[in-house]
């Protein structure tokens, strides 16, 4: 029996165990669901109050002195607003949230119009409030609309023609595809995609490594003709088709959770999935699931019992998934640096992937090579841990 079957060997007892075991299934198939579960948890929750009011006709807006400024109203409602009387206290509704957005118009205002002077509106808003930035957006555009409209009227009238305070005319060419228009949940998926990656294979580590420790059952295995190398290998490929599992069913989730659910309905848009970007994404994660078992191996050798791998390993994830949660808020462009980071590198290609945007393959190289090199030198250490006798009692 020459080295690859005695890999092999070991590869189909771990996986053959691990089957029987419906907890290494449940976690590889519920940790699967729950990022595109979430996310469109999200789009039915955010995506009214952030996209639907841009391409709304009509809103309501709580305006306080309406009856000082008629005609800035009559504008208003020919806009699509529907005037509504404002509370007591703007600023306390605004506040706790019972209005986004409060119009108020002194009583100042008709002396100021009727003299030429600039006449000051307040809106009342708070600004830390996501949800409602696009009706805040919406009543600042009307407001800056009548005060052009107004001006341009005003010269008018002095026979000026208003072009002339214009030199410049400003025309707006957007080349944002749907997918980048809506980046707020595109880029939480690598953060997912990292996260079912680590937790797939992860009790399958943790049963093959601290479990049969934990059992009694590592010395008797350890002692049967084979190399501490080829122990650690086909344990290792062992938990890798639990993860590719986990992988391919998240991301025939997210495919039919954005193609086949009415995104439309909530975000004024329909977002789609390539099927060829997914099949690009799963192969860029690839390499992160080899270095996600190996960092596992490692962590879970050092371990005493299951209970205390099954902590330590929990954490994992969150070391290559914080700078994934940092592209949502900070997107970083490609570089060759960035490109040298494990997972870091892969995860800034999956979300020019689901942007729709181009992926150059010299990246797909550098990235996949640096997490491989990565990955190597941790199954090299989980191999010199496997050729020590102290493995049989973990950290003791």
């Amino acid at each position: 029996m020459n080295r690859f079957q005695r890999v092999w060997v070991v590869f189909q007892k771990e996986v053959r165990d691990n089957m029987r075991d419906q907890r290494s299934i449940y976690s590889a198939l519920g940790s699967s669901l729950i990022g595109p579960v979430l996310i469109l948890l999200m789009i039915v929750v955010l995506g009214q109050s952030i996209f639907k009011d841009i391409q709304e006709s009509n809103i309501d807006l709580a305006v306080l002195g309406s009856e000082n400024a008629p005609s800035f109203i009559l504008f208003l409602e020919q806009n699509g607003v529907n005037i509504l009387p404002a509370p007591a206290d703007p600023q306390e509704a605004v506040r706790n949230g019972d209005l986004d957005v409060v119009l108020m118009i002194p009583e100042g205002y008709g002396e100021d119009f009727r003299a030429g002077t600039p006449a000051t509106v307040q809106i009342v808003i708070d600004s830390s409030r996501q949800s409602a930035s696009a009706r805040v957006s919406r009543v600042r555009e009307l407001v800056q609309g009548y005060a052009a409209q107004t001006g341009a009227q005003r010269l008018l009238a002095r026979g000026i023609n208003p072009a002339i305070t214009q030199p410049l005319a400003l025309e707006r060419v957007d080349v944002a595809t749907p997918q980048s228009q809506v980046t707020i949940f595109l880029n939480m998926m690598p953060y997912f995609i990292i996260l079912v990656i680590f937790v797939g294979g992860m009790y399958v580590v943790i049963d093959t490594t601290a479990g049969e420790r934990e059992r009694g059952s590592l010395e008797p295995l350890l002692i049967n003709p084979i190399t501490r190398a080829e122990f650690v290998w086909g344990k290792l490929l062992a938990s890798i088709p639990f993860a590719l599992f986990a992988l391919a069913v998240t991301l025939l989730a997210f495919y039919a959770a954005f193609n086949l659910f009415p995104v439309e309905d909530y975000i004024g848009m329909q977002l789609t999935l390539n099927p060829v970007a997914l099949f690009q994404i799963f192969l860029l994660s690839l390499p992160m699931v080899v270095l996600a078992s190996a960092l596992q191996m490692v962590v879970a050798t050092f371990t005493r019992s299951f209970k205390e791998a099954q902590t330590y390993v929990s954490f994992l994830p969150l070391i290559p998934a914080i700078p994934g949660i940092g592209l949502a808020f900070l997107p970083v462009k490609p570089s060759m640096a960035t490109m040298l980071i494990p997972t870091f590198g892969q995860q800034i290609l999956i979300n020019q992937l689901m942007r729709g945007e181009n992926v150059m393959a010299l990246n797909v190289l550098v990235s996949t090579l640096a997490t491989l090199f990565l990955s190597g030198i941790l199954i090299w250490i989980a191999i010199r841990l496997y050729r020590q006798e102290r493995i049989l009692f973990g950290g003791k």
